[in-house]
């Protein structure tokens, strides 16, 4: 199999581990660098210890903790062959179909324990931006852009750096193209250029995790005309970089109360959302992946999003196993047996089914990948990886509605936490509402404000609209289905079933889109290649 980003170069027999950080030492990165940022109106000194933000940097930092403990190594760990060296899954170029099913396990489980963990997004951009500056380069009938990316990524490997995607443009007037914007930094564009780089203006929006990253890859978000040369720019920008700014929302529900509080999850682990401003932001010639190609900005825009809904599939199939396991405990606090209780038994399984589900679609995806021959990196099949992303997109609010209804309307009515030490209602309340015998009255309450925490509060929302619209709207999802989808083998199978004799038709518009069979090598894992390897235990 070729290189993911060198063709030709033939894998090494042996391979060693980069240096990877810890969670404390990522800590420490983050307090070497003096980003500008803003939380809720005022600057921030150190990201690292900024309690608005804490949440967010303790589900990074959990990212790379386990990526040191020794039964989540063979998940949370890939080798780079064409380097010899073993590094972070969430910056390895994906080489097999059995890279995407790690990619997949090794998501679900972190997103277990954080909620989003945020940091594969950078997997899914460099795996997209392989592609892209393969295709270029081919074009081209150049090396000039495989080996800038080959260089950076090798330096993101061997630091173990966390990388921000900036995307999604501000946009302005979405009927119109970046080039007719009357304000033109509601897209970042190139303003100029010279012998040492370039320089970029503009604003991208809803950039996850932006704060507490140590660089920012520069995206475009959408097809490109000639028109809009100056606005197909993509590059790696460092989150200190001069005229970076960076306007952030809080992570998770930060300063609530842990104890028994309401947010006993989001208080602890959070996503950061924040809008990019760039004033002249100056880039190296070494950081720059392509500029003024226009005409390539579908590729990387295409196998991003490919590569990225893939991902989230993982990611809310960790969300949707704690709705699961906080909806059974629930039912268990409330006094009642599922087994028993069809009411509850039926919302139980549909919750899992949809769980499931949309996490099948990611497997399959992942089996019936193709390799990219250009880049050498493996493809998520498109149709699956948007299906599977579709479906959790527009269920997400019925996975919340599933919580709700076995857990009971106490989620929502339960009273506060600082009622759990009020001498005049405390001893009371924990007599009255106790349910079950077995479960004493605080881990009842326990459980109820953590499915609210997920459900029902602020976080709750945000899970919601984050899992509609992350990685595209369910109209971009339905758009790539029908652009994949083979109707026209469905339409000559029916055809050649009615017996009427129809041969393929390379000028029949419906039948122009097909494929073969499935059951083959082709888009298919080779034979011989690696397979998944087997879950670890939950990190303790």
């Amino acid at each position: 199999m070729n290189s993911p980003v060198d063709p030709g170069v033939q894998p090494q027999a042996t391979s060693y581990r980069v240096n990877l950080m810890d969670g404390q030492a990522y800590r420490e990165s983050l307090r070497r660098l003096k980003p500008r940022v803003y939380v809720d109106g005022r600057g921030v000194a150190s990201v690292a210890d900024e309690p608005a933000l804490r949440p967010g940097v303790n589900a990074l930092a959990y990212t790379y903790d386990a990526a040191l403990k020794s039964d989540w190594a063979p998940l949370a760990l890939a080798t780079q062959t064409h380097r010899g060296r073993q590094v972070s899954r969430m910056l390895h170029l994906n080489e097999s179909s059995a890279d995407l099913l790690n990619k997949l396990e090794y998501v679900r489980l972190l997103c277990q324990e954080t909620g989003c963990a945020q940091r594969y997004l950078a997997q899914d951009a460099l795996n997209g931006l392989a592609q892209a500056v393969a295709a270029i380069d081919d074009a081209r009938g150049t090396r000039e852009h495989r080996d800038r990316f080959q260089a950076y990524l090798a330096h993101v490997q061997d630091a173990d750096l966390s990388l921000g995607v900036a995307m999604t443009d501000a946009k302005g007037q979405r009927s119109r193209k970046p080039h007719q914007q009357a304000n033109p930094d509601t897209y970042v564009h190139t303003v100029e250029r010279n012998a040492k780089g370039i320089v970029i203006s503009g604003t991208k929006a809803i950039v996850t995790g932006a704060p507490y990253m140590h660089e920012l890859l520069v995206m475009p978000s959408r097809n490109m005309g000639q028109a809009d040369a100056d606005f197909a720019v993509c590059c790696a920008v460092p989150i200190d970089a001069d005229g970076l700014t960076i306007v952030s929302r809080p992570a998770g529900r930060p300063g609530e109360k842990l104890e028994h509080g309401q947010a006993l999850f989001s208080a602890k682990y959070g996503q950061a959302t924040a809008v990019c401003v760039f004033d002249r932001v100056f880039v190296p010639w070494d950081r720059v992946f392509f500029v003024d190609e226009w005409e390539h900005s579908s590729v990387l825009t295409y196998s991003y999003a490919t590569h990225h809904r893939h991902t989230c599939i993982a990611a809310r199939a960790g969300f949707g196993d704690l709705l699961i396991g906080a909806g059974a405990l629930m039912t268990e606090a409330n006094g009642l047996d599922v087994d028993s209780t069809h009411s509850l038994r039926e919302p139980m399984v549909e919750l899992i089914k949809i769980t499931e589900g949309f996490y099948a679609c990611g497997v399959a995806a992942s089996v019936y990948a193709a390799c990219d021959e250009r880049s050498g990196v493996f493809m998520p099949d498109a149709v699956f990886s948007n299906i599977g992303k579709l479906l959790l997109a527009t269920q997400i609010y019925d996975m919340h509605r599933l919580a709700h209804e076995v857990s009971g309307g106490l989620i929502v009515t339960l009273p506060g936490p600082d009622e759990d030490h009020n001498p005049a209602t405390a001893a009371r309340l924990s007599e009255v509402l106790q349910a079950s015998p077995n479960v004493p009255y605080d881990k009842r309450i326990q459980t109820a404000r953590f499915i609210e925490d997920l459900t029902a509060s602020y976080q709750g929302g945000w899970y919601s609209v984050i899992s509609l619209h992350g990685g595209g709207s369910p109209a971009a999802m339905k758009q790539e289905i029908w652009r994949n989808y083979p109707v026209g083998s469905k339409v000559e199978l029916v055809e050649r079933l009615l017996e009427r004799g129809v041969v393929h038709d390379p000028s029949r518009a419906i039948t122009q889109n097909r494929q073969p069979g499935r059951c083959c090598d082709q888009g298919c894992s080779t034979p011989g290649q690696p397979v998944m390897v087997p879950l670890p235990k939950p990190m303790t």
